[in-house]
C-alpha cells in the first residue's frame, strides 16, 4: 500500500511540474495549491523533485553553452575583423561623400546661375515683346503733343481716336496708359476751348472786317454767277454735264463724309458760329440806340427814366405795405422745425449756416422768427420787379446793375427802415419782441451780402467795378437795431415804474414786517424773468439793459426817500427799507450805491426833517 500511494504521488508531482512548465504564471496559485491540501508532508516531497528537475535543467543548460560557445567565440572574433574593414569602409564613404558634396556645390552655383540667366533672357524677350507694343502707342502720344503744339488740332483729334480705339486698348493693363487714357478727355476739352477762343477770334476779326469782307464775298459771287452762266451755256451746246460743286470746293457726298469724320462737337461750333453770325448781322443792320429810322429820341429815353423813377416808388409803396403785413402776422418768436424737411425748407429761402444748430437733433428751434426768411425772399421779389422794368430799356448790364442796387438801397434804408421804425414804436410791442427784432435785424444783416451776390448773378457784373453801388442794408438794420435797444431801456423803465408806484410804505411804521415789500419781489421776478430773456442778445446789450435797469430802480429808490413830502421816517419803516435793500443786493443786481443809500437811511432815521 505504502509502495502503491509512493508511486500516485510521483505521478501526481511530474504532472504538477509539467503544469508549472506550460502554464501561465497568473495560473500556477491553485496548481500550487493542490500540493498542500494533498497527503501529509506531501510538500517537502514536492520540494525535493522541484529541486531533482531544477538540476536537471541547469545541466542540459550547460550542455548547450558548452556546444555552441566555440561558435560563439568564432562569432565575436569575426565580428572584430568586420568592425575593422566596417570602420575603413566608413572612412571611405565620408571621403567619398566629401568629395560629391564639393563637386555637387560648383554644379549647384553653376545650375542656379544658369536658371537667374533663363530668367533673365525669358524677362528680357517679354519686355522687347511688351515694348514693341508699348512703343506705337508711345510714338502716337508723342506725335499728339507736338500736333497739340503746332496747333493742327484736326490732326489731334484723329490721332486721339486712334489711340482710343486702336492702341490703348493692346495695353490697356499698363498704368502709363491708364493715366493717358485718363489725359485724352481732358485734352480734347482743350483743343475745344482753344478751338471756340479762336472761333471768337475769328468771328471778332469778321466782325471789325465785315465791310471789306461783303465787298469782296459780293464780287466774286458775281464772278462766280458769270462764269456758271457762260459754262452753263457752252456745256449745254455740247452736251457736257458737269459734276456738282460746291463754293467750298467739295461736294455734298464728300462735305457729309468729311464732317461724320470729324463728329464729336462739330455741330456745336456750327450752331455757335451761325448765332454769333445772326447776332453780327443784327448790330450791322440795327441802327444806334439814340436814333429809330435817322430821328433822334433822347426826349423818349428821358421820359423812359422818369417813369422808371415814377414805376420805382409804385414798388416801394407796394412793398411797404407786404413788409407791414409781414410784421403784423408774424409771432416774434423762434422758428420751430420739427424734421428735416422742415429744416431745408426754411435754409432754401434764407441763408442760415450755424454750425452748432446743424448738429443738434429734431425737433430743434433757429433764432430768428418767420418774419426774417419772408422779408428776404421779397426783397428778391423787388429786384426781380425792378429788373424787368429795367431790362426794357436797352441799357447796358452795367447800368442795370447800378439801377437794381440803388433801387435795393431805397427799399432798404427807406421802405423797410421806415416799417422797422414803426414796428418799434408800437405800444403792443413788448419787451420779447424787441429781443426777437434785435435777433432779426442780425440775421438780416448778415444776409446783405448774399443779396448782393444775388445781383451780381443776375447781371454778371463783377462787384469789383469800380462804379459798382453797394447796399446800404448794414447801416439799416444797424440803426434799427439800436432803436430796438433803446426802446428796450424805456420800456424796462416805464415797467419799473409801474412797479414802484405799487410801493405803499407806512413811514411811521414802529417796526418792519421782517420781509420784503410785495411790491419789489413781484419786481425782481419780472426781471429776472426778462433778463432770462436777455441771454439771447449779444453780450454788451444785455449788460447794458441790465445796469440800465438796476440804475433807474436805485434812482427811484432814491427818490422815494428824498420825496419833499416826507416829513418823517420810523426806525422801523428804516429797517423795512433796508430788507428790500438787501433783497435787491442778493438777487445780483448793480446796487454798488447801496451802502451810500442805507447811510442816507439812517441818517434821516436819525435826524428826521
Amino acid at each position: 500500500m505504502a509502495d502503491n500511494e509512493s508511486v500516485e504521488c510521483i505521478t501526481e508531482h511530474e504532472r504538477i511540474l509539467q503544469e508549472i512548465e506550460s502554464t501561465d504564471t497568473a495560473c500556477v496559485g491553485p496548481t500550487l495549491r493542490s500540493v498542500y491540501d494533498d497527503q501529509p508532508n506531501a510538500h517537502k516531497r514536492f520540494m525535493e523533485k522541484l529541486e531533482v528537475r531544477i538540476r536537471n535543467h541547469d545541466r542540459e543548460i550547460e550542455k548547450m553553452c558548452n556546444f555552441h560557445h566555440q561558435g560563439f567565440v568564432d562569432a565575436i572574433t569575426e565580428l572584430l575583423k568586420v568592425r575593422a574593414d566596417a570602420e575603413k569602409l566608413m572612412g571611405q564613404v565620408t571621403d567619398t561623400n566629401r568629395r560629391l558634396q564639393d563637386a555637387g556645390r560648383e554644379v549647384t552655383a553653376q545650375t542656379e546661375e544658369v536658371i537667374r540667366c533663363r530668367i533673365q533672357q525669358r524677362n528680357m524677350t517679354t519686355t522687347v515683346e511688351r515694348l514693341q507694343l508699348c512703343i506705337p502707342v508711345l510714338e502716337m502720344y508723342s506725335k499728339l503733343k507736338e500736333q497739340l503744339e503746332s496747333k493742327r488740332y484736326y490732326a489731334a483729334l484723329k490721332t486721339m481716336e486712334q489711340l482710343e480705339k486702336v492702341y490703348i486698348p493692346r495695353v490697356s493693363r499698363y498704368r502709363f496708359c491708364q493715366i493717358m487714357a485718363e489725359n485724352l478727355p481732358k485734352l480734347r476739352e482743350d483743343i475745344k476751348d482753344i478751338s471756340m477762343s479762336d472761333l471768337k477770334d475769328f468771328l471778332e476779326s469778321i466782325r471789325k472786317h465785315s465791310d471789306k469782307i461783303g465787298e469782296t464775298a459780293m464780287k466774286q459771287a458775281q464772278q462766280h454767277r458769270t462764269f456758271n452762266s457762260v459754262v452753263q451755256k457752252h456745256d449745254s451746246g455740247m452736251g457736257y454735264t458737269k459734276p456738282v460743286y460746291s463754293l467750298n470746293g467739295r461736294t455734298p457726298t464728300q462735305h457729309n463724309g468729311l464732317a461724320a469724320e470729324e463728329g464729336g462737337d462739330r455741330e456745336t461750333f456750327e450752331n455757335y458760329y451761325r448765332k454769333q453770325r445772326k447776332k453780327q448781322a443784327r448790330l450791322v443792320l440795327q441802327p444806334q440806340s439814340n436814333m429809330g429810322y435817322g430821328y433822334p429820341v433822347n426826349r423818349l429815353f428821358d421820359l423812359l427814366f422818369e417813369i422808371r423813377d415814377q414805376y420805382n416808388e409804385t414798388l416801394l409803396k407796394k412793398w411797404a405795405l407786404v413788409f407791414r403785413e409781414i410784421f403784423e402776422l408774424d409771432n416774434y418768436s423762434p422758428i420751430p422745425v420739427e424734421t428735416e424737411e422742415e429744416y431745408k425748407s426754411v435754409i432754401s429761402r434764407f441763408p442760415f449756416h450755424d454750425a452748432e444748430i446743424e448738429k443738434q437733433d429734431f425737433p430743434k428751434k433757429l433764432p430768428m422768427s418767420q418774419s426774417v426768411p419772408q422779408i428776404y425772399v421779397q426783397v428778391k421779389e423787388f429786384i426781380y420787379a425792378s429788373l424787368k422794368f429795367s431790362e426794357s430799356l436797352h441799357r447796358s448790364w452795367t447800368e442795370i446793375d447800378d439801377m437794381l442796387r440803388k433801387s435795393t438801397n431805397l427799399l432798404l434804408t427807406r421802405t423797410l427802415s421806415g416799417c422797422l421804425q414803426n414796428l418799434i414804436k408800437k405800444p403792443h410791442i413788448g419787451l420779447t419782441e424787441l429781443v426777437q427784432i434785435i435777433i432779426n435785424t442780425t440775421h438780416l444783416e448778415q444776409a446783405c451780402k448774399y443779396l448782393e451776390d444775388f445781383i451780381t448773378n443776375i447781371t454778371n457784373v463783377s462787384p469789383e467795378t469800380v462804379h459798382t453801388t453797394r447796399l446800404y442794408g448794414l447801416s439799416t438794420f444797424k440803426d434799427a437795431r439800436h432803436a430796438a435797444e433803446g426802446e428796450i431801456y424805456t420800456k424796462l423803465n416805464q415797467k419799473i415804474d409801474e412797479f414802484i408806484q405799487l410801493a405803499d410804505y407806512d413811514w411811521g411804521m414802529p417796526e418792519s414786517d421782517g420781509q420784503a415789500s410785495g411790491y419789489l419781489m413781484d419786481l425782481i421776478n419780472f426781471l429776472r424773468s426778462t433778463f432770462q430773456v436777455f441771454t439771447h442778445l449779444p453780450g454788451k446789450v444785455a449788460q447794458t439793459a441790465c445796469m440800465s435797469a438796476c440804475k433807474h430802480l436805485s434812482t427811484s429808490l432814491m427818490q422815494m426817500l428824498l420825496d419833499s413830502e416826507l416829513k418823517q421816517i420810523s426806525m422801523g419803516a428804516v429797517q423795512q427799507f433796508n430788507l428790500d435793500v438787501i433783497q435787491c443786493e442778493l438777487h445780483y443786481f448793480t446796487l454798488q450805491p447801496c451802502s451810500l443809500y442805507r447811510a442816507l437811511l439812517y441818517t434821516t432815521a436819525l435826524f428826521p426833517i
